[in-house]
């Protein structure tokens, strides 16, 4: 397995994005479980921190991340800028996360607004796509989220969303 952390650092390091084992099969021409195991015995050897790297599971395949200890010095030289959402988008984010597939109409209807510019906004960031039309009167579209919202929230796969509360949390204002 030794001789395959080059090329397996190289390709992740080099594609900036998750890279799916059937990518890795076909580019490097290796059984699958071969890769499987190189690329667990290569998370192991970079899970202590010491060479500054991680390898995470997200969206149906492995990226190379900054290890959690070394994040202070790389905000501190990079001040990398979070993409910010405002509350509106991460509501709308939440409940097509959750309800996908989910026409706009429903989505405005859950919410109790207008969600129309927010999902614009979301489809332009690639958190949210249009993954169908509903078989109904007018055929409204059908929204799904992205590759691209497990990428920016750590998911391998939807499964990975936490559970949604059963109690409704009652916001008490002053």
């Amino acid at each position: 397995m030794k001789e395959l952390e080059g090329p397996l650092l190289a390709v992740l390091f080099a594609a900036g994005r998750p890279v799916s084992l059937e990518e890795l099969h076909k580019g490097l021409g290796l059984p699958e479980d071969t890769l499987l195991r190189a690329l667990q015995a290569l998370e192991d050897r970079l899970a202590s921190g010491t060479l500054g790297v991680a390898l995470e599971r997200v969206a149906g395949g492995w990226r190379l991340v900054v290890h959690p200890t070394h994040l202070d010095p790389v905000r501190a030289v990079l001040r990398p800028r979070v993409p910010q959402l405002s509350k509106a988008a991460l509501e709308v984010l939440a409940i097509v996360a959750y309800h996908q597939p989910i026409t706009r109409a429903e989505i405005e209807a859950m919410r109790g607004k207008s969600a129309e510019g927010v999902l614009e906004g979301l489809v332009e960031r690639d958190l949210v796509r249009v993954v169908g039309e509903k078989p109904a009167v007018g055929r409204p579209k059908l929204y799904g989220t992205t590759e691209r919202f497990l990428e920016v929230f750590g998911l391998e796969s939807l499964e990975d969303l936490p559970p949604i509360e059963e109690e409704p949390v009652l916001l008490l204002r002053d």
